[in-house]
């Protein structure tokens, strides 16, 4: 469940994990970018991530990079093992 094993915060672009479970939401509190996105459930997932393996299915299976910004507000869901901000701020949901 959303949130139900706590949440993180982050502003820095050191290594993000949950310390237990993985992450299942991504609010973004200031625009940010992702230098790493690891998907929790690896190849063909259908989460979005930064390597294309774990991209989501519905786009091609490209990864997201450094270049795709997301606005502040925006809340994606999925199942994270790992996140590193390239920049901006989020807060990570742990499910």
């Amino acid at each position: 469940a959303l949130g139900q094993a706590g949440s993180a915060f982050s502003d820095t672009t050191d290594n993000l994990t949950p310390v237990s479970g993985v992450f299942v939401a991504i609010t973004v509190i200031e625009d940010a970018t992702f230098t790493t996105l690891v998907s929790a459930d690896g190849a063909g997932s259908g989460f979005i991530g930064t390597t294309a393996s774990n991209a989501g299915t519905g786009d091609g299976n490209e990864a997201i990079d450094n270049g795709n910004t997301f606005s502040a507000g925006t809340t994606i869901f999925g199942r994270w093992n790992s996140i590193t901000l390239a920049s901006g701020s989020i807060v990570a949901y742990i499910g």
